[in-house]
């Protein structure tokens, strides 16, 4: 077992675990009422905008999966390749959380508020320190 990528195994599932839960109760705070859209487009924005969530949690998922079945298994015969895929795919996950936050009004601390581009550059890190 490589310790490098037990560790970006482990913070990508508490990533996954922590973004499933605990962001989808954040994101009920904005959740609109169907008092003040008689449309629906807000619901309709906030279900797509939830539903793009989700499909974050479940990259998630798939990428602790992943590491796990390369960490304790043989299962993949070229885990090099799926390792390198892995960081950069983290990699420019963090890049276009960082970019979209720059673009973005800004507000008192945000880069440190939404700080999630340290650890999806962190796990990148970790996963590319692991290949062997």
């Amino acid at each position: 077992m490589n310790v490098l990528l037990f560790i970006a195994n482990v913070l990508t599932l508490l990533a996954f675990v922590v973004h499933t839960f605990i962001g989808d109760r954040e994101l009920r705070i904005i959740e609109p009422s169907i008092v003040h859209d008689e449309n629906h487009q807000k619901r309709e924005k906030w279900t797509m905008a939830r539903n793009g969530w989700h499909w974050i949690s479940l990259d998630l998922l798939f990428a602790s999966i992943g590491l796990g079945l390369i960490n304790f298994t043989d299962y993949f015969a070229n885990e090099k390749q799926l390792l390198q895929i892995l960081a950069l795919y983290f990699l420019g996950y963090g890049t276009v959380w960082l970019l979209s936050t720059a673009i973005s009004r800004p507000f008192p601390k945000n880069y440190l508020k939404l700080g999630q581009w340290m650890l999806l550059l962190v796990i990148s890190g970790l996963i590319y320190g692991g290949i062997g």
